[in-house]
Formats: structure tokens, C-alpha cells, sequence
């Protein structure tokens, strides 16, 4: 599996607030949101079924 990156624009309060839990829950900001990102599609898949890599496709249509 390819690590890739991805740049985010957040407002520092937000950004603050992230650390802040991230700190709580004994992680870093990048795991905090690679928790977060992982929580989103679980509870997508549940709703919608599983992602496969070529569905991106289907979102054009809606």
C-alpha cells in the first residue's frame, strides 16, 4: 500500500481544538485524522456498501 500525502486548510482554532483531542486520546494530529477518515468511510460503507476503487465514478451521476 502507497502512503500518500494530503494537505488540508484548517483555521488555527480548529487546528488547536484537534490537537487538543488528539493529545486526549494519546495520539497525533495525523492519527487523529486518519481515525476520523476511517470512522467516515466505515459508517458510509454501512449506509451505502463497500467502496471499491473505481466507484468514484457513481458521485458524478448524483
Amino acid at each position: 500500500m502507497a502512503i500518500k500525502s494530503l494537505s488540508v486548510r484548517i483555521d488555527d482554532k480548529m487546528l488547536d481544538k484537534l490537537h487538543y483531542v488528539a493529545t486526549y486520546e494519546g495520539r497525533s494530529a495525523n492519527s487523529q485524522i486518519l481515525v476520523l477518515i476511517r470512522d467516515c468511510i466505515e459508517k458510509f460503507e454501512e449506509k451505502h456498501g463497500e467502496i471499491f476503487g473505481e466507484e468514484k465514478d457513481k458521485t458524478q451521476s448524483k
